[in-house]
C-alpha cells in the first residue's frame, strides 16, 4: 500500500513539472525533463544523506515508466483541453503530501534521531519543488517565499512521527499524515493565508521589483 501511495505522490509530482514547464513555455523534451527533477530529487537527496545506494530510481523501471506515462499524458492533455486554474498547485500538494510521508519513513527505517527523520522528510517533500522551479527561471522558489509550502511538509513530518511512536500502523498513519500536508497547503492556497515577511528597518518597502 505504501509503494502505491508512493506512486500516487511521484505521479503527481511529475504531472506538475509538466504543468509548470507549460508555463514558462517549455517544449516537450523540457517537460520531461521537469518531470523527472520533480519526481526524484527528493528521493534522490534522501538516499544520498542517508547512504544508500544505488539510488532507487536507478533499479525501478515501474516508477521510471510511471514517471514517462504521467508525463506524456500530461503533455497529451494540455494539448486538446486547457490548463485547469490552479492545477499545478493541486497536483503540487499532492506530491508534497505524500512524499514528505515517504521521506520520513525512510527516515524510521534508516533508525536516525527523531528530529533528523522530520529533517529528511522535509528534504525528500521540497526538493523536486526547488529543482522544478529553479529550471523553470522562477527565483526565488515557492519554498523560499511567503507561502505555507515547507511549513505543511513539518507538520505532515511531525504528525507521522507522532502517529509511529505511539503504535499506529504504516499505511493508516501514512495517509492521515498525507491527509494533513494536504489539508494544509491546500487550506492556505484557498484561504490565501501567507507567512509574514520581516518588514525593513524604519518601515520601508522594498522596491528592487
Amino acid at each position: 500500500m505504501l509503494h502505491v501511495l508512493y506512486l500516487v505522490g511521484i505521479s503527481a509530482f511529475a504531472a506538475s513539472g509538466v504543468l509548470a514547464a507549460y508555463r514558462a513555455n517549455m517544449d516537450p523534451f523540457g517537460g520531461l525533463v521537469l518531470a523527472f527533477a520533480a519526481s526524484i530529487s527528493g528521493g534522490t537527496l534522501r538516499d544520498t544523506l542517508l547512504g544508500r545506494h544505488p539510488l532507487y530510481w536507478t533499479h525501478d523501471w515501474v516508477l521510471l515508466t510511471v514517471i514517462i506515462g504521467v508525463g506524456v499524458g500530461t503533455m497529451l492533455y494540455l494539448r486538446f483541453w486547457q490548463l485547469p486554474h490552479k492545477s499545478l498547485l493541486v497536483v503540487d500538494a499532492l506530491g508534497l503530501a505524500v512524499v514528505t510521508v515517504i521521506g520520513a519513513r525512510a527516515g524510521i527505517e534508516a533508525g536516525v534521531t527523531p528530529l533528523a527523520v522530520i529533517i529528511l522528510a522535509v528534504l525528500t517533500g521540497v526538493a523536486g519543488e526547488v529543482i522544478r522551479d529553479v529550471l523553470c527561471g522562477e527565483f526565488p522558489p515557492l519554498l523560499l517565499r511567503e507561502d505555507v509550502y515547507a511549513i505543511a511538509a513539518l507538520a505532515g513530518a511531525s504528525c507521522y512521527l507522532a502517529l509511529h511512536h505511539f503504535g499506529v500502523g504504516a499505511t493508516p498513519a501514512a495517509v492521515v499524515s498525507a491527509g494533513v500536508v494536504f489539508a494544509l497547503r491546500m487550506g492556505a492556497v484557498y484561504f490565501g493565508v501567507h507567512l509574514p515577511r520581516p518588514h525593513r528597518a524604519g518601515g520601508g518597502q522594498d522596491r528592487t521589483g
